[in-house]
């Protein structure tokens, strides 16, 4: 059996018999792992603390024959104990840990979606993370997981959004009034909506409108949920919170 070290993200945990748990994480080198912690629950010398979401640890694991790796040890690099002290700064994180498990297939190694989300929990811990920079991590994740979805043409015809474009989930993005009817479930976008997302995927930072941010938000719940075959439960989580 091979032992390696890597550097981890807690994604989530999953109580296992009465003293063990499994943890998802996604780790620098080798993607999106399901790791065993054997006595987990019980032992407060061996992981006391570090098994929570969206800690960032340093993980000693062994391969085993099975699709699930074997957690000896995790030494806590960061806590991010400020985003843990607030609400919506709480709500953010769990979303966006949860979506880049959603977004990632086992084993396969993501290092820059892993850049991404270690860099996102490191400004919602140092309160440097406004609400559009929510929006502005989604995209890049959409993005480093190969969905990034199309604001600067029709994603049917190549041609210009035009006055009156539409977006459609399923062909992955705006779409032109006149190839609308080939696109049953699309729905009205406004050309300021367009193009203040077009601007967050391009990499401008300015912060978009409270309301023109709650539309955002609406549009990628959508796509995201039709790629996904299921809406996110921390999307509910953050309305609760009343996140946009």
């Amino acid at each position: 059996m091979d032992r390696y070290t890597d550097e981890a993200l807690v994604l989530s945990t999953v109580d296992y018999g009465e003293a063990d748990r499994l943890v998802t994480l996604l780790t620098r080198e080798h993607g999106k792992l399901t790791a065993f912690a054997a006595g987990a629950r019980k032992s407060k010398r061996r992981f006391a603390g570090a098994l929570e979401p969206y800690m960032r640890l340093r993980v000693h694991l062994v391969e085993t024959r099975g699709a699930t790796v074997r957690l000896d040890s995790a030494d806590i690099v960061a806590g991010y104990y400020a985003a843990r002290a607030d609400l919506p700064l709480i709500a953010r994180a769990l979303y966006a840990v949860e979506l880049c498990r959603e977004l990632t297939r086992d084993h396969e190694p993501h290092p820059e979606l892993f850049a991404l989300l270690e860099g996102y929990l490191h400004k919602l811990d140092a309160k440097e993370a406004g609400p559009t920079s929510l929006l502005a991590f989604e995209l890049s994740a959409l993005a480093h997981a190969g969905l990034m979805p199309r604001f600067d043409s029709c994603s049917l015809c190549g041609g210009p959004p035009g006055a009156r474009p539409r977006f459609d989930q399923a062909h992955g993005g705006a779409v032109c009034e006149a190839c609308a009817v080939r696109a049953r479930d699309a729905v009205a976008i406004s050309p300021e909506l367009l193009s203040g997302l077009r601007a967050l995927q391009d990499g401008e930072r300015t912060p978009l409108p409270a309301e023109l941010r709650a539309r955002a938000r609406a549009l990628l719940n959508l796509f995201i949920s039709h790629h996904l075959g299921r809406r996110l439960k921390s999307v509910d989580f953050m309305d609760q919170v009343g996140l946009d």
